[in-house]
């Protein structure tokens, strides 16, 4: 054990001698765990705490942008206002391809060493 792990035992057990955690809510209920199996695990730590703040991931906030702006056009009966909200519109749909294309598989290093192997298997001349 590090000394941060020593460090944070000793600090739970002191809590615990306390009392300092006899009223939490929760108590005596199971622990409701999210499934994360989809996330990297280098990277859970850090969506936890994003998705625990009220942030979302970059793609999914550009479609909650396009579907909010989608709402407001059906509901629009000013041809300027139409006008901006289909800019923005398409601006936040560009930027999305552009998003999910930057993290197509097709650029990433596992694929580009997988795909220059078999390239260099195909090659008959």
């Amino acid at each position: 054990m590090g000394i941060i792990e020593i460090m944070a035992e000793e600090k739970i057990q002191e809590g615990l001698k306390s009392g300092a955690f006899d009223h939490l809510p929760g108590k005596g209920k199971p622990l409701v765990l999210e499934d994360l199996s989809a996330v990297p695990k280098d990277l859970r730590a850090g969506y936890k705490v994003l998705k625990n703040a009220g942030m979302l991931p970059e793609e999914l906030q550009i479609k909650k942008d396009m579907v909010t702006l989608n709402d407001l056009l059906q509901c629009c009966e000013d041809d300027k206002e139409r006008d901006r909200l289909t800019k923005q519109l398409r601006y936040k749909q560009l930027k999305f391809s552009q998003l999910m294309e930057k993290r197509s598989i097709a650029h990433t290093s596992a694929f580009q060493s997988y795909r220059s192997r078999l390239f260099n298997r195909l090659h008959f001349f």
